[in-house]
This record gives structure tokens, sequence and C-alpha cells, in this order.
């Protein structure tokens, strides 16, 4: 068996938090509503779940797809504030699942040698490895919220463990993972 290498097992669990942990969860606490609850915030100055899902999407690309794999981008940051609406539910969580896919995809090709190359990311030098925590806590930070207004606008149907039998087990299940389809 190979030596533990953190910066392997940093990025492994980095994918495995973007594809497999935030994005399964978005996805099913999106599932039971209607588009215009995606457009909905409980008071001013506050984001809806359409909003969290472009920013999340932009950072993501600007910090990883762009930041770290070097594609070209240009991102409109106050757009994804002020948008109001203008995409379904299902558009929202296709452009949040290409960005991911996206970002997964620079995660698999960059080696744990790599995590200590400085790059410019919104005018700050960071290293490969704090754009990518960046990234990870950023989204999980907004699919927290994600999740909350979610469950106000559709309280009780959405439910991600399953307490009930000897431990907890995950409710979601491959096809919801998939970042693939």
């Amino acid at each position: 068996m190979p030596p533990f290498d953190p910066g392997a097992a940093f990025l492994a669990r980095s994918r495995e938090l973007l594809r497999h942990t935030y994005l399964p969860k978005l996805r099913l606490a999106c599932a039971p509503l209607p588009d215009d609850d995606m457009w909905w915030c409980p008071a001013e100055g506050s984001n809806s779940i359409g909003v969290l899902l472009l920013h999340m999407a932009g950072n993501a690309a600007q910090y990883i797809v762009a930041g770290v794999g070097g594609a070209p981008m240009t991102r409109d940051r106050d757009a994804e504030f002020a948008a109001t609406g203008g995409l379904t539910r299902d558009e929202l969580l296709q452009r949040f699942t290409a960005t991911i896919r996206d970002c997964d995809d620079v995660l698999a090709r960059t080696a744990p040698a790599m995590l200590g190359e400085r790059r410019t990311i919104q005018g700050a030098d960071m290293t490969i490895h704090d754009a990518v925590y960046q990234v990870v806590e950023h989204v999980a930070g907004h699919t927290g919220q994600v999740i909350q207004l979610a469950k106000w606008r559709a309280p009780g149907t959405i439910r991600f463990y399953d307490a009930s039998t000897h431990g907890v087990r995950r409710l979601w299940s491959p096809d919801v993972r998939d970042v693939r389809e």
C-alpha cells in the first residue's frame, strides 16, 4: 500500500464533498419547489435560492475552473446578486451541476504537488490549496442557506438522513449523486 499522501487526500475529499455531498443535497432541497419559489426571499436584503445557486456557480468557476484550471472567464458577480428570475429550477440546477462537473474535471487533473502553486484570483494572491478550500467552504455555507430556504417553502418534504434504523443513513440514491447525467 502506498504511503498516505495528504495532498491527494485533500483533493479527493474536496471532490467528494462538492460532487457527492453538497450537489445532491442541493438537488434534493430544490426538488419539491416550483420555479417561483427558487426566487423567493424571506426578507429584504436576503438572497433567494436562485441567487445563491448563480453565486456559487460563479464563485466555483472563477476560483477552480479559471483560477486553478486556467480556463478563460468573465464573471459578473453583481449580476448574480441582482437576479430576480428568468431561470427555472431545472435550469439553475443544470448550470450549477455543470460548474461542479467542470470543477471536478480540473481537480481530477490537479496533482497534489501543485497545491502550493500560487494564483491570483479575484485580485488576491493565494495557493491552489487555498482556492480549493475557499470553494468547498463557500459551497458548504451556501448549501446550508439553500436548505433552510427550501425547508421554509416546502415544510416537511426535505429529508437527507434516516435515523429510524440502527444508525444514520443517507436517503439520497446514486442516481441523484451522479453529476455526469
